[in-house]
């Protein structure tokens, strides 16, 4: 656990719970105009919902109910079996660059991270971080290592070092590898830079789709 100390001492989590309740209500309050506009979106895009929730595990393997911007069809959760043999992500995730169930709007708000917006929600209700490793499916994580599992020892976040170091250039391994160099060294300067970073990808996308 010596290496983990960091981020399980009593001071970073205090700052990091402090930084996330400040930085996700800043974010909420900001993207309010953009939240509608989004909103209005893809509501006329197909008339269904606006928001999309989904299970994931969180920390100690906790399930939790995630939410997005809803940016695919309605019935995404059950084409999915469908499309499983046309994964091109080795490893317990699923990833297609074309595909076939994400909605005009919803190619625009993936491919900027505008979807992942709504997840300060779950930043506020404490089940996420602003910064750590991604939330996985129950499914994914049903397929993990012992070693995979190193990941779930903190709360999922927002962003992360894979969100902004090639993001689905990357295959699972090499995923995983940056969510325990996050955990190994994870700081506030850390967390800073990675923040930044975020925040330009979204302007200038790198792999997201």
């Amino acid at each position: 656990m010596e290496k983990h100390s960091n981020i399980y001492s009593n001071f970073y989590l205090t700052v990091k719970r402090l930084f996330d309740i400040a930085a996700s209500l800043f974010a909420l309050l900001i993207t309010l105009p953009l939240t509608l506009v989004v909103s209005l979106c893809i509501y006329l895009d197909d008339r269904g919902p606006i928001f999309y929730t989904q299970e994931r595990i969180g920390k100690d393997g906790k399930p939790f109910r995630i939410y997005k911007f809803r940016s695919m069809c309605q019935n995404a959760d059950a084409k999915k079996k469908e499309l499983t043999e046309q994964n091109e992500v080795n490893g317990a995730m699923f990833k297609m660059s074309n595909d076939p169930r994400v909605t005009r709007v919803g190619c625009f708000i993936r491919r900027h991270s505008i979807d992942e917006l709504p997840q300060l929600i779950n930043v506020l209700l404490g089940n996420m971080t602003v910064v750590g490793p991604r939330p996985p499916l129950p499914e994914e994580v049903a397929q993990y290592s012992q070693h995979d599992k190193e990941r779930l020892k903190v709360k999922p976040g927002c962003t992360g070092l894979w969100q902004v170091s090639g993001r689905n250039s990357l295959d699972f391994d090499e995923m995983v590898e940056l969510d325990i160099d996050y955990i190994e060294h994870a700081s506030l300067l850390l967390d800073m830079k990675i923040c930044f970073k975020t925040v330009w990808i979204m302007i200038y996308p790198n792999e997201a789709y």
